[in-house]
Formats: structure tokens, C-alpha cells, sequence
């Protein structure tokens, strides 16, 4: 249960707080594998609590969901649908869908055509996004 608490601590932290870390310089680089770990423990963890509570709208926060699911699948190297990222926001579809265009326009995610099936939209996180997502990872670990 320690990742949930880091996971807890990190996301309710006073947004102007300084960890008491080490300097980069001195703090040994952390690997992808790490991150993908722990991104798959908190998604899983997030499904878990809801079946537990039995009630998934008390902990709803599709865009975090949306991002977990692009950082996991962009890191196994999978591409992810629209309508799987809206599957995977754990809400209406309508709900993902405007979620989807709110992480567009913070510049998080991106929309691209499936060059395999025209029919296809897929999404992924952008350069800015996967830093982001593991900047917070780094600060949980």
C-alpha cells in the first residue's frame, strides 16, 4: 500500500511545494520500466478502488485515466483508438470524448488519422505530455 499513499501524497501535494530531494545531478537516472510499472499499479489500483467502493463516480477523473492509459500503451509501443481512450477514461463515451479534446488543447495529447484504416482515429501523448507524466512519476518514486 505504499504506492498508494505516494500516489495519493504526490497528486494532493501543495502545488508550490519543494521535495526534499536530491539534486538531479546526484540522483541516479530512473528507468522507463519503472515509470510503465508504476502507471500500470495506479490504473489498476483506481479500477480496484472503485469496484471496492462500489460506486466509480465518486472517484471519476476521466482525463487522468485517459493519460495513464496513452503513457502505458505508448510505452508497450500499442496504439490506442479514440473510442478505446474513451473505454479506457472509465466514463460515458461523451464524457471521454470531451476529455480527449480538453487534454488536445492543453497540448498533452494529439488526434492523428490510422494510417492502416482511414476509419481510424488514434491518440497519443505528446512530447509534452509523456514529459509531464513522467515528471510526476519521478516525483512519486
Amino acid at each position: 500500500m505504499a504506492i498508494a499513499a505516494r500516489l495519493r501524497s504526490a497528486s494532493e501535494g501543495a502545488p508550490n511545494a519543494e521535495p526534499d530531494e536530491p539534486s538531479a545531478q546526484t540522483k541516479p537516472p530512473r528507468p522507463a520500466r519503472n515509470h510503465l510499472a508504476l502507471a500500470r499499479q495506479a490504473y489498476t489500483l483506481r479500477r480496484k478502488r472503485a469496484s471496492i467502493f462500489g460506486n466509480p463516480d465518486l472517484f471519476g477523473e476521466p482525463a487522468w485515466d485517459i493519460l495513464l492509459d496513452l503513457f502505458i500503451a505508448q510505452a508497450e509501443g500499442k496504439p490506442v483508438s479514440v473510442s478505446s481512450a474513451c473505454i479506457g477514461s472509465a466514463s460515458p463515451a461523451t464524457t471521454g470524448l470531451r476529455w480527449l479534446g480538453v487534454l488536445a488543447d492543453e497540448g498533452l495529447i494529439v488526434r492523428e488519422n490510422d494510417a492502416g484504416d482511414n476509419r481510424r482515429v488514434l491518440v497519443r501523448l505528446t512530447p509534452a505530455g509523456q514529459a509531464a507524466m513522467e515528471r510526476f512519476f519521478d516525483a512519486i518514486d
